[in-house]
């Protein structure tokens, strides 16, 4: 059974952070680019950032540049994202996304809270 188990999302200051972690299992981890995605209330599911199955390329949203670090750790069948000098724009739900294009295998796991207010 695949399964996605996000954690770590929580209330934050703004400028504080928060680092967000994704267990995977039921599947080859290490076959599957990672992304984190996000969904305010009111407003579309937008890509936060991905990183590639073996962690070669990594890309990220404009808006979280310089602030947000994605990495993976294949022996843990886990992803994180490493979020820095957290804005209230950021208030979300962040969702973890496990992709193999050539599979044609897309799963999402269910999302944790994480909100940037003082």
């Amino acid at each position: 059974q695949v399964q996605l188990v996000e954690s770590g999302g929580g209330l934050v200051q703004p400028g504080g952070s928060l680092r967000l972690s994704c267990a995977a299992s039921g599947f080859t981890f290490s076959r599957f680019s990672m992304s984190w995605y996000r969904q305010a209330p009111g407003k579309e599911r937008e890509l936060v950032g991905a990183i590639t199955s073996a962690g070669v390329s990594i890309n990220y949203a404009d808006s979280v540049k310089g602030r947000f670090t994605i990495s993976r750790d294949n022996g843990k069948n886990t992803v994180f994202l490493q979020m820095n000098n957290l804005k209230p724009e950021d208030t979300s739900v962040y969702y973890c996304n496990a992709r193999n294009a050539r599979l044609l295998l897309n799963y999402w796991g269910q999302g944790t809270q994480v909100t940037v207010s003082s």
